[in-house]
């Protein structure tokens, strides 16, 4: 089945000659709204049309920007179509039908450009994160104790505060407390396991 899709996006235009556009190249069934087409969200019979595709159908619009407005979403739209078995054809851009040979190869062309772009996100993510930690930038979940606060931990708990004590204090969990009186010990492994406090309890602790 060969659909259509017309777009414009504001209220006070018109889409009625994309309609009819679509309707003389042979479009069975056309959807329409009037909606920005920054993105997928909110356009509601964009999203109707998606999920009636059937293997072998067609999408047709009047111009590419009627799909999509940005160059990734076009491409991750093509390629969903493409994972349907779906064809697609933009009748102003003569290039663009995914159904012929010279409309195959575009395919190819943005799927490589695609691998491109997130190679090159990825590869600019690394070096980011590993120039922020040569910085002294720490990653993962914040530590609930700062330094300061460890070093009185650790003090009032030599003069013989009890760890569920620190804990109620801080409000953190004994687990927070004995990690951050034994921090070596936790790094070499001890931390997940039942630990026995010497003060009468004993508690699982999550890795974190």
């Amino acid at each position: 089945m060969k659909y259509g899709y017309a777009r414009v996006s504001s209220k006070a235009q018109d889409y009625q000659a994309q309609v009819e556009a679509l309707r003389a190249a042979g479009c069975e069934k056309i959807y329409s709204e009037k909606q920005s087409g920054k993105s997928r969200n909110g356009r509601p019979e964009f999203n109707k049309l998606m999920k009636a595709l059937l293997p072998g159908d067609k999408v047709v619009v009047t111009k590419l920007d009627r799909l999509a407005r940005s160059s990734r979403d076009l491409h991750n739209i093509l390629f969903e179509l493409e994972s349907l078995s779906v064809g697609f054809q933009s009748l102003k851009d003569s290039w663009c039908d995914t159904t012929s040979p010279a409309g195959k190869l575009m395919l190819t062309i943005f799927g490589g450009i695609a691998e491109f772009e997130r190679d090159l996100i990825r590869s600019r993510t690394e070096e980011g994160i590993e120039r922020a930690k040569r910085l002294g930038k720490r990653f993962g979940r914040p530590e609930r104790l700062d330094a300061g606060q460890k070093r009185v931990i650790a003090d009032r708990h030599g003069k013989g505060a009890t760890i569920p004590e620190l804990a109620e204090e801080y409000g953190v969990g004994v687990g927070t407390i004995w990690r951050a009186l034994n921090p070596f010990e936790v790094s070499a492994g001890t931390a997940g396991r039942g630990i026995n406090t010497d003060e009468g309890l004993t508690h699982d602790f999550e890795r974190r």
